[in-house]
């Protein structure tokens, strides 16, 4: 049997479903003796403020991206995920998912997705942004509220 996938990345957003984005892509990673990295994207307070706070975030963006780490490791440890594969980085989600995959070879990228009904409700969103862009697989893993009835 050839491994179909070599390096699977699971995008989380740290929200309580991440644990089942991860869940979903572990048994796939482990059917292809595959490579599993998690990585979680913030937003720079610049883009959030648009620049009209005449103050250096740096320090608050450092302790959001501890904060990101610690509720990373959370989330990825139970799971057996080594640290030195677990990723905070900052920047646009899907932009950064898209430049990780390309820089590290990744051929499956997961991600949750909320099953809005319509494609146009889908627009914008990160699970759409990542898979319009992607050179890769990508995997949408429906995600909600538990017990939460949502429509194909």
């Amino acid at each position: 049997m050839s491994n179909e996938y070599h390096h699977v990345l699971v995008a989380v957003d740290l929200t309580k479903d991440s644990h089942r984005v991860l869940e979903r892509a572990i048994p796939i990673a482990r059917r292809n003796n595959a490579k599993l990295s998690v990585i979680h994207t913030l937003e720079p307070l610049g883009f959030a403020y648009g620049g009209d706070i005449p103050m250096d975030l740096t320090s608050i963006q450092d302790q959001l991206d501890e904060h990101a780490k610690s509720r990373l490791a959370e989330v990825a440890d139970p799971h057996d995920v080594p640290r030195e594969d677990q990723h905070v980085v900052v920047g646009m989600p899907d932009t950064e998912i898209h430049r990780f995959s390309k820089e590290n070879d990744v051929d499956l990228i997961v991600v949750g997705s909320h099953g809005r009904h319509g494609f146009a409700l889908l627009l914008g969103s990160t699970s759409t942004g990542v898979l319009h862009g992607a050179e890769c697989d990508v995997l949408a893993v429906r995600v909600g509220k538990e017990g939460e009835e949502t429509a194909e």
